[in-house]
Formats: C-alpha cells, sequence, structure tokens
C-alpha cells in the first residue's frame, strides 16, 4: 500500500512527526507490527533517546528482522535524529553497540571540551548537487537540531548535507541507494523543511510504481 511506516518502537518524537506528514499529506501509519512494515512502501524510523536502549527496544519488538529484510529488499528508510544513528553499523554511546548497519561507519559523540547537546538551529550546506529527498530545499536552509553525538559514514558518497558546531564538521543527511537519514528534526523546522517528508513519500511511491 501507498503508506509510510513510521515505526512505533517507544523511543520516538511520534506525534510531530505524524503531524508534519498529515501537513505535508502524506499517508502514513504508526505501527509496530511486521506484517504492516512488510505492506507499506517506505519506512520512517523517528528515535530521541540513547542509542543501546532504542536497539534494544527494536529487537525486542522483533523489528530487526523485518526492518533488515525490507531495507535490503529495496524499500526506502528515512532515519531522524537517532533514526539515522541507528541506520549505522555502531555507536560508543555508553559503550560499544551495534547498529542496523544500512550505512558503513560509526556515531560519535562530539568532543568533551565542547558544549553538548548540540541545540538549536543550524544551517546544513549540501554535498550533494541532486537528491531528490532535498527537492526544493535551498543549499544552507536551517534546520533544528538537539543531539549530543554525530555519524561518520565509512563511505563519502553516503554524506548528503555536512554541518558546523564549532570547530566540528559533521554528517548532517546521509543518502545511500534506498537509505536516507537526518541528524536534525524536520518536522520540529519550519513548513519550508518538512516538505522533505512529501520528498521521501514521492520517492517511495516511485520505486511503487515500478515494480
Amino acid at each position: 500500500m501507498n503508506k509510510i511506516a513510521v515505526i512505533d518502537y517507544g523511543m520516538g518524537n511520534l506525534h510531530s512527526v505524524m503531524k508534519a506528514l498529515q501537513y505535508e499529506k502524506v499517508a502514513a501509519i504508526l505501527t509496530d507490527k511486521p506484517e504492516t512494515i512488510r505492506k507499506c512502501s517506505g519506512i520512517i524510523l523517528p528515535g530521541v533517546g540513547a542509542f543501546p536502549d532504542a536497539m534494544a527496544e527494536i529487537k525486542k519488538r522483533k523489528l530487526l528482522e523485518v526492518l533488515t529484510g525490507e531495507v535490503e529488499g529495496g524499500k526506502p528508510i528515512l532515519g531522524i535524529c537517532l533514526g539515522m544513528q541507528l541506520l549505522f553499523s555502531c555507536s560508543s554511546e555508553f559503550g560499544t553497540h551495534k547498529g542496523l548497519g544500512f550505512i558503513p561507519g560509526k556515531v560519535v559523540r562530539f568532543d568533551r571540551k565542547m558544549k553538548v547537546p548540540h541545540m538549536g538551529w543550524n544551517s546544513a550546506e549540501t554535498a550533494k548537487k541532486e537528491s531528490k529527498i532535498l527537492k526544493s530545499i535551498k543549499n544552507g536552509q536551517y534546520f533544528y537540531f538537539v543531539h549530543s553525538y554525530y555519524c561518520v559514514p565509512s563511505d563519502k558518497k553516503a554524506v548528503l548535507t555536512k554541518t558546523q558546531y564549532g570547530n566540528t564538521i559533521f554528517t548532517s543527511a546521509v543518502e545511500l541507494g534506498n537509505v536516507f537519514g537526518f541528524q536534525f528534526h524536520p518536522e520540529k523546522s519550519s513548513e519550508k523543511a518538512m516538505v522533505v517528508y512529501k520528498n521521501f513519500f514521492e520517492i517511495c511511491n516511485g520505486r511503487t510504481a515500478e515494480h
């Protein structure tokens, strides 16, 4: 079905994400049911909290297998904030923990000398000239961030946008095949920023039309 499955694993800003999708007229369903996820044309993985707790909840709810199977099968997935970090191989938050592994790389903490979390408005500089998910988004557009850890992709081709905080330039969005991620919160940013959800929906529907 041409709906986005927003994954409910008990650790997301689910209400605001669902409201943003509704605003952009994106058909979506909040679910943790594997059979529903399989029927949907795309997946959004939101998240607020700690990386190890999130992975524990995903495993507890038996979502690891279905997420891995669907993404490896080509279904588009979009991770938001902690959800983006979960897409990576591992994180150093509270020890070393394995992630979903859809994007090779790691999640690391900002330098101990820096004020964390990195919170508030900051710009995202586009690293890729053409990306369907950033359609109508201006280079250098401001988004809202809240995070103490950031992603370091092993493959530079995965870097979609970069953002500077203090002396650190970090990857603030990723795109690698059918895997997308935003470290910032489009749903907490401006109306212009929320168009990325509509863009993602169009990507998912385009893939459905091809099959």
